[in-house]
């Protein structure tokens, strides 16, 4: 399945790669091994933007609002007691997702609840791994609350991303395991939860959206 956001990036990139073809054909028309190359070149960079915009269906194998799901596929690139300024205004613990060209760049809401805090801010298009990407480069902030319990999550561009989307609004219900969200082209996804949570992962691990358990309450 290919997501929504990739119709019209992948509409584009046919017609240029169709163009491409159709003037090396016009301009080399002798060569047939130069034919195959251009074809054989157009389609790589094809299955490779396809491939980018894939949406695989997950199901969450286990609902449960006492289980915190990765938003994202990726790797763990971070987990650390940190202070956040923005909405809590306390520590928290932040997991640090870092999510690879090659990675599906759906986000996933890690739990169910009530949308409380969405904000966009511009900024910087650190690498996405820097430490101080968290809080300089463009990014989108969302709090998702349900009784009493709230987790932070940040969608951050990076050097490469030059365009989150997030779909969420402040007061909307939401369900875990539902899409929330799509960075375009490498990326990083945080998730800052109460000190108390008990974390299920590691550094370095790699995580998938609405499979791996992040933390529990």
């Amino acid at each position: 399945m290919i997501h929504k956001e990739g119709y019209k990036i992948i509409g584009i990139t046919i017609l240029v790669l169709l163009l491409f073809n159709l003037l090396v054909k016009w301009f080399i028309p002798s060569l047939p091994v130069i034919d195959f190359l251009a074809g054989t070149t157009t389609s790589v960079l094809l299955v490779l933007v396809l491939q980018f915009f894939r949406n695989p269906k997950r199901e969450i194998p286990q609902p449960d609002d006492t289980l915190i799901y990765a938003p994202a596929d990726g790797k763990v690139v971070a987990i650390e007691e940190v202070e956040e300024p923005e909405f809590f205004k306390d520590k928290r613990i932040q997991v640090s997702i870092f999510m690879s060209i090659t990675n599906v760049h759906v986000n996933r809401l890690p739990v169910s609840g009530d949308v409380q805090y969405v904000k966009y801010h511009p900024g910087k298009y650190l690498v996405a791994w820097h430490p101080k990407s968290s809080t300089e480069n463009e990014r989108t902030t969302v709090v998702i609350g349900k009784d009493k319990k709230q987790v932070l999550i940040r969608q951050i561009a990076g050097a490469v991303a030059k365009r989150i989307v997030n779909y969420l609004q402040e007061g909307q219900q939401i369900q875990q395991g539902n899409d929330f969200g799509f960075i375009k082209f490498g990326s990083r996804v945080d998730i800052l939860l109460p000190l108390d949570a008990d974390i299920q992962v590691s550094l370095q691990q790699k995580v998938k959206g609405n499979k791996t358990i992040i933390a529990k309450w």
